[in-house]
């Protein structure tokens, strides 16, 4: 087990530093690199607030995210932050088109699997005291300072209240998330009579670092074995459920206030959108939100993307 984990059970849920330190984390691979590239560009344009980026990838896909390696910006070899027995392999079921994560402790883990291991694992190497998490596929069109994350030595958690409980409709397309929830309450050791009727997942929010090295530490201490192996052991999680599931049922949000609003505006499925359609999504954003996602597995061409929020090819 990773001793570097701080032992109090109750870590991560007192009061922030009056002026906490923030870094922005983003978890990307090779396909994404030019949508990383471009999230970049817009977050050193409009994101104040933050002291670095952490970008977090594959070993094989460092020299490539190096590029867009500065002062402030960091590109994190997996290998610095997750065991050496969990290893990338090409998958021949797939035709060595994909990549899968194996070893003799967890269950075969696909690259969204071990992006997820990732966030994680990145509290225990840096220093920052609350980490922003923001996927590669997303673009700032907004100003937007970090402080939003953070009030009256608190941070925010994002939490979509009721969502999951059972007196919803089973076809509300959250049964997924209900899975990810029991086995975050599995992870932390709750019991399984205590589920969680909240859905804890988005993208642009916060953690606590304490608060994740204590999240780390507690999975250690239930199961006695390494939290990558506990998390690894079932394919289906979230590590939004887990981080959530820890704060308001173990610390009983402790160090936390809730917030439901979303910074971000994501184009989750579908097609592709055409130039009209791109400018009305845009033009939809609330008041709150400061960028917008457009998932890389739908292929809108990042090109388009550059050019309709007016900027110029890479």
């Amino acid at each position: 087990m990773n001793k570097r984990f701080v032992p109090d059970p109750l870590a991560g849920s007192g009061l922030l530093p009056k002026t906490p330190t923030a870094a922005v984390v983003t978890a990307s691979y090779a396909p994404d690199f030019e949508r990383c590239r471009l999230l970049c560009e817009t977050l050193d344009r409009h994101v104040s607030g933050a002291a670095h980026h952490y970008i977090l990838v594959e070993h094989r896909d460092v020299a490539l995210f190096r590029q867009l390696q500065t002062n402030r910006r960091t590109v994190v070899d997996e290998r610095d932050l997750l065991p050496r027995w969990l290893r990338a392999f090409d998958d021949p079921l797939s035709l060595f088109r994909r990549r899968v994560w194996l070893s003799l402790k967890t269950q075969p883990l696909r690259g969204w699997h071990v992006q997820q291991l990732r966030r994680i694992a990145i509290s225990a190497h840096a220093r920052e005291d609350v980490l922003v998490f923001c996927d590669s596929d997303i673009a700032f069109l907004r100003p937007f300072d970090c402080a939003a994350f953070w009030r009256d030595g608190k941070a925010r958690l994002f939490r979509r209240d009721g969502v999951l409980a059972d007196d919803v409709l089973a076809d509300d397309g959250h049964d997924e998330h209900r899975i990810w929830s029991r086995n975050a309450g599995s992870a932390l050791g709750i019991d399984p009579s205590r589920t969680s009727a909240h859905d804890y997942i988005s993208t642009l929010i916060a953690w606590r670092r304490d608060t994740v090295l204590a999240m780390c530490d507690r999975i250690e201490k239930v199961h006695g074995r390494d939290w990558v192996e506990v998390i690894g052991s079932a394919r289906q999680f979230s590590e939004c459920m887990i981080y959530g599931r820890y704060v308001d049922d173990l610390l009983d949000g402790a160090g936390h206030f809730h917030g439901s609003q979303e910074f971000c505006r994501v184009h989750w499925t579908g097609e592709a959108l055409s130039d009209d359609e791109f400018r009305r999504f845009v033009a939809g954003m609330a008041p709150e939100q400061v960028a917008i996602g457009m998932q890389s597995f739908i292929g809108t061409d990042i090109g388009r993307i550059r050019r309709l929020i007016g900027l110029a090819e890479a």
